[in-house]
């Protein structure tokens, strides 16, 4: 299966993309199509064995819509300058409907408003000259109808077509507004002046101009949702210093290939992803990870693009460029994520599709019940055109179709500046509905290396005289490790390079399997390992068997060291905790949320773990192949759980998990097979995610509620629901005001998760 997302020309309500998403949706080979108002694109799956690409962007066209471009980062400029014309030509058209409409509703609303009895030439008052009025408010309404066209050539053109839209709505209200406005002006010409007071230009001229206001607004509003993607595209220079003969070169940022060596000097950005060659630095990564600390850098280390050069000049070599750097990947994390839907938004999409012909026989049906069968209106025409037009002006869709897409473009973008990666609207959504939180220990809860705990050294008693200091015996012991490969070895050698203690090279070196090491340095023949090489040796263990039982019982390895045959102390060696760890699950708990650890360690050394960070359950000595079996488990107690790992063995629990959380540092097989990457590698971020969905949730809920109540209420009002129980009835204009605001308002609401901060 191929998976595409194409721009989108044409659409100007959310049952323009409710008819297209059915319309794609039904083609043979198309698995999934979603269409997304708020984003103007659409997402497909399909099966480019049965149907081409350009067969799908042909059914586009003849749906009645443009396929603009397949989304991708060099569109996205292309896309963002066309909204941009887009935005400025509403303007435009707004700004010219307000000139013409403000006199145009002075004249037309004057002769009404008897309490205040604005003043109007004598040429052109209504009681004077009612003919010359009327022509007058034609000659002003003309160049509004003409500046809000749109809404006629895509309405009527949607009707035709069997699937008619908000436009369409527009168009039929304002032109039967219009055409009952004309049918008066003749009566009046021809001498009934009675016809004066049946004139509606100015309504339908203010109606053009509000709606022209609502989508300016809306149009801007829109376009401010997506700022965090415009940002991070901003972020990455558009040129890089590159080595070429010996010589340093300036190049566009594109034509930089894999294996460049590239220099970047002091306050510049870092052009694309790769390793220090040289030098040493510290790099603002917070574009990357949040995190606003500078991070050392030196040879070997990953640099990446967009990262900030602080203060030194390094040469790094090119190890990903264009699409392949973590910048692009975010991106596009991020756009898939926008583009795509929440399980809650299935509501409001189905609701739209059916919604503008309902509008329609709901429109008619109340007026023709008014004309015919009204009571004291029954027979009045204009009354029964009033109900029409309000009706059809009333109801709204697209807010419908903006209440979801646009919190959760704003939600997504939110959590790519704080290290929170969501791959789309479902994870969004489901992510606040954890009740278990599992974490895998090793590299997640810990740092995923050995790192020295303690050095205890033996007392005089114990026969290794009072000479030995606790550096002296990690010097030994890291000296007899140098030549060892294994994982505790190493972490003995680490921790004296890190005390800047000088080793020294051993004479001689035998590893003795499943018990350590044995070795001569200086003179000294150092044993390093467990409690059975020490009783191979008969070397008595007993001066600190309690403080090696400890150790063990507090999950750290307890080495022992002996120095010509008598003990000389313990290093012990454990899988540090992370440093957030303890404060992250404390505050999860605090939230009511169950948080578990799961691992392959024996069930002594994963207890000591989770009594320092205050886990709720352990899941200990668990195959990696069992890992996602446990969490079924969970889930069949009734139990919503999210997982979290870094490991490919963690990958089939992550799948299996109603939310899979990956550690950003952590394998692509497991960041692929989750459903949210924390690129700090931070679990705290885990909150993060927990809190950001809890807001956008909490936010489309707001939106959903406020687009329901406004059609449920605002449709039988304008019906007349009121008037029958002796009740006002809505004005058109009124009713358009509400419509064109109803989507802004939606929008804006959705905007105030801008303010989210973790």
């Amino acid at each position: 299966m191929a998976k595409q997302t194409i721009r989108i020309g044409g659409m100007t309500c959310a049952a323009c993309a409710a008819r297209l998403e059915k319309a794609v949706g039904r083609m043979e080979g198309v698995s999934t199509a979603s269409v997304n108002f708020a984003t103007e694109s659409l997402s497909v799956e399909y099966d480019p064995q049965v149907v081409r690409l350009s067969a799908i962007k042909q059914k586009i066209v003849q749906t009645g819509y443009e396929p603009l471009e397949i989304a991708t980062r060099a569109s996205a400029d292309e896309d963002r300058l066309r909204k941009e014309r887009e935005i400025r030509t509403l303007w435009r058209s707004f700004i010219v409907a307000v000139v013409f409409g403000v006199p145009l509703f002075y004249v037309g609303m004057a002769p009404m408003i008897e309490a205040v009895k604005l003043p109007l030439p004598r040429a052109i008052d209504l009681m004077h000259n009612p003919l010359a009025h009327a022509l007058v408010q034609l000659a002003l309404v003309i160049p509004i109808l003409i500046a809000g066209r749109r809404f006629y050539i895509i309405g009527y053109r949607e009707i035709f077509r069997g699937s008619p839209n908000m436009d369409s709505l527009i168009a039929i209200g304002t032109t039967a507004a219009m055409v009952y406005s004309l049918y008066s002006t003749y009566n009046i010409a021809i001498g009934d002046t009675h016809y004066a007071m049946s004139l509606y230009y100015e309504t339908a001229g203010v109606i053009i101009t509000l709606i022209l206001l609502g989508k300016s607004l809306e149009a801007v509003t829109k376009g401010r949702t997506s700022e965090a993607i415009k940002r991070l595209m901003g972020l990455a220079p558009k040129t890089a210093t590159v080595i070429q003969d010996g010589k340093e070169v300036e190049i566009p940022v594109d034509e930089v290939e894999v294996g460049d060596v590239i220099i970047v000097r002091p306050g510049e950005r870092i052009p694309v992803d790769g390793v220090v060659l040289e030098g040493l630095t510290s790099v603002d990564e917070s574009m990357l990870t949040g995190e606003s600390i500078p991070v050392e850098k030196k040879a070997g280390d990953k640099v990446f693009a967009a990262s900030i050069n602080k203060n030194g000049s390094i040469r790094f070599r090119a190890t990903g460029v264009g699409s392949d750097t973590a910048l692009a990947r975010i991106i596009k994390l991020v756009e898939d994520a926008q583009g795509s839907k929440a399980p809650i938004a299935a509501l409001g999409d189905i609701i739209s599709g059916y919604f503008v012909p309902i509008v329609f026989i709901i429109a008619i049906v109340s007026a023709a019940l008014w004309y015919f069968v009204g009571g004291v209106e029954a027979g009045n025409e204009v009354f029964a055109l009033k109900v029409f037009v309000s009706v059809l002006l009333i109801a709204c869709p697209c807010a419908l179709g903006l209440a979801t897409p646009t919190a959760i473009m704003v939600g997504t973008g939110k959590g790519a500046e704080y290290g929170v990666l969501f791959k789309g609207g479902e994870a969004l959504e489901m992510t606040h509905r954890v009740g278990v939180v599992v974490f895998d220990k090793t590299g997640t809860i810990t740092e995923g290396r050995p790192e020295v705990t303690d050095v205890v050294v033996a007392g005089a008693d114990a026969g290794a005289g009072p000479g030995l200091s606790a550096d002296e015996l990690l010097r030994l012991a890291a000296s007899a490790e140098r030549g060892s490969e294994h994982p505790l070895g190493d972490a003995i050698v680490r921790g004296a390079e890190a005390r800047g203690l000088e080793l020294v090279t051993a004479e001689e070196f035998a590893a003795i399997p499943g018990h350590g090491i044995e070795v001569l340095i200086d003179g000294k023949r150092v044993l390093l390992g467990n409690a059975r090489l020490m009783a191979d040796r008969n070397i008595d263990v007993e001066p600190l068997a309690a403080e090696a039982s400890r150790l063990a019982s507090e999950g750290r390895t307890p080495m022992l060291v002996s120095v010509d045959g008598r003990l000389a102390g313990i290093i012990a060696v454990a899988d540090v905790v992370k440093e957030h760890s303890r404060q992250a699950v404390s505050k999860l708990r605090d939230m009511g949320i169950e948080v578990a650890m799961i691992t392959g360690d024996n069930r002594i050394t994963a207890e000591a773990i989770a009594r320092q960070v205050g886990v709720d359950r352990v899941l200990a000595e668990v195959l990696p192949e069992d890992k996602s079996r446990e969490i079924k488990k969970l889930q069949e107690e009734g139990k919503r759980v999210a997982m979290v790992g870094d490991g490919i063995n963690d990958a089939p629990a992550l799948a299996q998990a109603d939310v899979g959380i990956a550690i950003g540092s952590g394998t692509d097989v497991a960041i692929e097979s989750a459903d949210v990457v924390l690129v700090r590698s931070d679990i705290s971020d885990v909150i993060t995610a927990i809190k950001l969905s809890r807001s956008t949730i909490t936010n489309i809920k707001q939106n959903l509620f406020w687009a329901f109540g406004y059609n449920t209420l605002g449709i039988p009002v304008a019906a007349g629901l009121l008037h029958v129980f002796g009740g006002p009835t809505l004005n058109p204009m009124i009713a358009a005001a509400a419509m064109a605001f109803s989507s802004v308002s939606v929008v804006t609401n959705a905007l105030r998760l801008r303010a989210f901060k973790p």
